[in-house]
């Protein structure tokens, strides 16, 4: 089974993307293919697996980002199917596609999934510079997501105000675009020093919960790979 459509992953037009406003992002529908979103939501981790990831102080004052996360490594005890959609998303097709429109030469990938229950947010941040961006795929639908709940990644405008090290409140913003997220929808944006972008606190009823997967694109260069290990950082390169 493939599980991406390159035809519309490869019709996103670079230029386009680079120079969106105010910062390099896409919220295209489909990149999955029908089959493959179909079978990767039958086949979702169970969140016994995951780690709580909950209060945990962040820089510059940042509200916590609560949440259950897991992070892939080749020994996850996922279920088949998501094994291989990560095998396609490191083969050489993705990974071209991807620094085509985001502009670079190579990147590297590590991998998560995130639930995230009832009265839980992501505050406004712009993500670490070890990073090119992230590719968000969302895996709830209107089978057992309800759009007032909310989750949707929030695309912030500052106007060029605010310091990167800093912790601006989602009203201080001069604008908020609302991510498209039910069904078969994804997220792509290119890390800047203004991709301020976040997710306001979600009201859905307990037993409920937001879930993304998480395609992290990094930094391909030998000073960022030897970083990475000196932070000992808790995740897989691909």
């Amino acid at each position: 089974m493939r599980y991406i459509d390159y035809d519309r992953l490869e019709s996103l037009d670079p230029v386009g993307y680079q120079n969106q406003a105010p910062y390099p992002w896409a919220n295209p529908e489909g990149i999955l293919t029908p089959e493959g979103f179909d079978v990767l939501r039958e086949n979702l981790p169970d969140v016994a697996i995951f780690k709580e990831h909950f209060d945990v102080t962040r820089k510059f004052g940042q509200a916590p980002h609560n949440r259950f996360t897991l992070e892939y490594t080749k020994d996850t005890p996922v279920d088949g199917p998501w094994k291989e959609f990560i095998e396609e998303l490191t083969a050489d097709r993705y990974r071209r596609a991807l620094c085509r429109l985001i502009g670079v030469r190579d990147l590297e990938f590590n991998f998560h999934w995130h639930y995230t229950p009832n009265g839980c947010s992501v505050s406004p941040h712009c993500d670490a510079n070890r990073k090119l961006g992230s590719h968000i795929f969302y895996l709830n639908t209107e089978d057992d997501w309800k759009a007032e709940w909310g989750g949707e990644t929030l695309v912030l405008d500052d106007g060029g105000r605010f310091d990167v090290n800093s912790a601006p409140a989602f009203e201080d913003f001069d604008s908020a675009i609302g991510a498209e997220t039910m069904g078969n929808r994804s997220f792509l944006f290119s890390r800047r020093g203004n991709s301020w972008h976040g997710v306001r606190e979600i009201q859905c009823p307990e037993g409920q919960m937001r879930k993304v997967f998480i395609v992290v694109l990094n930094r391909s260069d030998l000073w960022w790979r030897l970083k990475a290990k000196w932070k000992k950082r808790p995740f897989e390169r691909f």
